[in-house]
């Protein structure tokens, strides 16, 4: 009886936990060496992740102001070429003018300047509305159109005294900024701005000098002498409401975030088919279940972000306009165009969420963290800012999700330049893409989990 009571003392001393000591302690000697040299592992990988990845978002900007020039500006002279204005005894004074600036220009350094290239009307079979159907189709990102009839107008206001002479109907200025608004409000509203206040000082001495040579009497049109022409401008594609500026942009990345965190709360439920008093389900099957249940998942998940846009009344039900007259939110698809935003968010979202799954099962965590955040920035990079702007290395950026989903809800919303074929084909590449390797990563995830990696 006292041999094992005596058992039972020496085990509980074996089980009791050793004392506590400080962190300097000789006993934790090899401990804090193997710390140190694992806390300087991590941080090291993590400053290098930082480096490399946040780079790609600085990056894109980097050279904007060599790029500028990319932006391009037609530059279509009207005046004075299209009957009845046209061989006239008027020499059109108004396109000329404009035009030599656009030649200064031109010859300048092509750093931090718009890319202005000089348009003969013959080119738009002359035809000025062939012109904005141009920047429409995104052939350029502006077009400067002197009007036919600019310097019959102007000199008509000065002999007969015309006091309802508008300076503005002298040219124009075509923009469509629902295709980014961030370049159009940055560089090519300023640079057209700049552009305009150049034609007003070359072509202003020049005209008073030539009013005042002919003696005519300015005091019932002073608006034809100073500013004498001036520019209107034509969006074809305004940018707004304001409230739908998250979802063509940041709001985009809770769309990456919702699809990230779908593996994780979802993993437990799948793994009830595996595990548990019951047989388990076999593994073809409950890869099957889990792309099926995915894609339901997504499906009202994108529903109910899509809800969101609804909530606060962005526009889905407003008729499509034509190309080349002015319209504010013309919804691409009229009263369906819900329903295709709605499908645009669930192919984009189970594009973006089906790699993320990929690399969650083959990382695992905390890795599968720092590709989320590659996934975040690489998307944001390319799918936020205009890509004509960014250096060559950025051309993959065209095939990445949020970059075709960007381009959609843009026709969607603001009835842009449609491209949705390629948009929608290329999101489907990227889920089919994910779905022949997704079973290869299911695969890692379980032989790392038998081997407790």
């Amino acid at each position: 009886m006292s041999d094992k009571t005596e058992i039972g003392q020496v085990s509980e001393k074996a089980e009791v936990p050793p004392a506590p000591v400080s962190f300097f302690d000789p006993a934790l000697k090899h401990v804090r060496r193997q710390v140190f040299l694992q806390w300087a592992r991590t941080v090291l990988m993590l400053c290098v992740f930082v480096l490399c990845i946040l780079s790609l978002y600085w990056a894109v900007q980097f050279s904007v102001e060599e790029k500028l020039h990319k932006l391009g500006v037609w530059v279509v002279d009207f005046d004075g070429v299209l009957d009845p204005y046209r061989d006239q005894d008027t020499k059109a004074i108004v396109g000329p003018a404009v035009t030599s600036v656009a030649e200064k220009l031109i010859q300048t350094p092509e750093y931090g300047r718009l890319g202005y290239q000089i348009k003969t009307p013959a080119e738009f079979d002359y035809d000025p509305w062939a012109v904005r159907q141009g920047v429409y189709d995104e052939h350029a990102y502006a077009a400067i159109i002197v009007n036919a009839n600019a310097t019959a107008l102007l000199r008509n206001a000065v002999k007969s005294g015309n006091s309802s002479y508008d300076p503005t109907g002298a040219a124009q200025f075509v923009v469509i900024t629902a295709r980014d608004e961030a370049s159009y409000s940055s560089y090519v509203t300023p640079g057209l701005t700049a552009f305009a206040n150049m034609v007003l000082l070359e072509f202003g001495p020049s005209w008073v000098q030539t009013v005042a040579q002919e003696s005519v009497n300015i005091s019932q049109v002073p608006q034809a002498i100073n500013p004498a022409i001036g520019f209107n401008t034509m969006d074809l594609r305004p940018f707004g409401p304001a409230a739908a500026t998250p979802s063509v942009t940041i709001g985009l990345i809770y769309l990456i975030i919702i699809a990230f965190f779908n593996f994780p709360f979802l993993m437990p439920v799948h793994a009830q088919f595996i595990k548990g008093n019951h047989p388990p389900l076999k593994i073809p099957h409950w890869l099957v279940w889990r792309i099926v249940s995915n894609l339901g998942a997504y499906f009202f998940l994108s529903l109910f972000y899509s809800f969101v846009s609804l909530a606060f009344q962005i526009p889905f039900t407003n008729s499509p306009a034509p190309d080349t007259l002015p319209a504010a939110n013309p919804n691409a698809y009229g009263h369906g165009s819900f329903v295709v935003f709605w499908m645009l968010n669930w192919v984009g979202m189970s594009a973006l969420g089906f790699p993320l799954e990929n690399m969650a099962m083959i990382l695992g965590f905390p890795y599968s963290s720092l590709f989320l955040i590659f996934w975040v920035i690489s998307n944001v990079a390319t799918g936020f800012y205009a890509l004509d702007l960014a250096p060559g290395f950025f051309r993959w950026g065209y095939v990445w999700p949020l970059h075709r989903i960007v381009e959609a809800l843009r026709t969607i919303l603001f009835g842009k330049h449609s491209r949705i074929g390629l948009d929608f084909g290329i999101l489907f590449t990227w889920i089919g893409v994910s779905l022949i390797f997704f079973p290869f990563a299911a695969f890692i995830m379980r032989w790392k989990m038998k081997r407790g990696l």
